[in-house]
């Protein structure tokens, strides 16, 4: 059984592990009601808990599918913690969106938020994110919407995803945010190096991390030149661990220090018994950064 874990002093208790949707309905598995409903289940015997959604998988599908499995296993609310996100647009059946956009306005942030809490049927979000950062994001409005969801009971926490450490401060000054959701993981470093990770130590707010397996480049036979020196490392140090290279590679963003929290979105249960593995698995400093190597293609300084 994984160990939950706070996201902040101020924010909710999470699993360590994050169960992503974003390809469980239209965009990917196309999992109907009770099959969803089967895999929660299997997911929350096993402590994965909390639940990644945004209002625009599916093309604003996902949402209102996963309302209607729970409507089929209604015990499980009181059991899994929900995160949605918001403020992207497209065009979609049903919505009157004419082309990409981020909208952010504090009308429109509620909107949202009460439409996710409608479509899966429940009365509060533990988390609500904004989606991508907008040109035209004022943290005024972004406020007062939050102000306003947390006074009604509708979202207990807040947080942004994929925001730089400046467009996060910006919203943090207004609003007190609990984490930045971005892509993290051995091929994507950007978050290490940029002060992401860095400003999630310093406000000590745990971030949470897509794409944690770097879309499964390294998993398949033959992998670019460039990538060859890093899945070798992996390979050789997973077969040490006696795990798979998935299970290695989650170890290693939960060994972090800013407490990483990896959403994962597969929906086949054997894989994630796998998953389940990294958090037993344990790297030595000269081991992690044996991989960091790796990863960079070059010496420590």
């Amino acid at each position: 059984m994984l160990e939950p874990t706070q996201v902040h002093s101020e924010g909710p208790t999470f699993s360590r592990l994050v169960a992503g949707v974003m390809t469980w309905g239209k965009w990917g598995a196309k999992l109907n009601a009770t099959d969803m409903a089967r895999l929660l289940e299997q997911l929350v015997e096993r402590g994965i808990t909390t639940i990644d959604h945004a209002d625009i998988y599916g093309d604003f599908t996902t949402e209102e599918d996963f309302g209607k499995a729970l409507a089929i296993v209604p015990h499980l609310k009181e059991k899994i913690q929900l995160v949605s996100k918001c403020g992207i647009q497209f065009p979609a059946p049903g919505f009157d969106h004419p082309h990409k956009a981020y909208q952010y306005d504090a009308p429109y942030i509620i909107q949202q938020a009460e439409r996710s809490l409608k479509v899966m049927g429940v009365d509060t979000l533990e988390l609500l994110l904004l989606h991508r950062p907008s040109p035209l994001l004022d943290p005024d409005a972004v406020a007062e919407a939050f102000a306003r969801l947390r006074s009604a009971g509708k979202v207990q926490a807040f947080g942004v995803s994929n925001f730089t450490p400046q467009q996060f401060a910006t919203v943090n000054s207004r609003f007190p945010l609990v984490t930045n959701q971005v892509e993290a993981s051995m091929l994507h470093l950007a978050p290490f190096t940029d002060g992401t990770l860095d400003q999630a130590l310093e406000l000590r707010c745990k971030p949470m991390a897509w794409s944690p397996l770097g879309g499964g480049k390294l998993f398949s036979e033959t992998v670019p030149a460039e990538r060859r020196a890093l899945k070798e490392a992996v390979a050789q140090l997973a077969e040490e661990k006696g795990v798979g290279l998935d299970v290695l590679m989650i170890a290693w963003l939960l060994q972090h220090p800013a407490g990483i929290l990896p959403v994962l979105g597969s929906t086949k249960l054997s894989r994630w018994e796998n998953y389940l593995q990294a958090t037993d698995v344990s790297l030595s400093h000269y081991e992690w950064l044996h991989l960091w190597m790796a990863a960079t293609g070059t010496e420590l300084p």
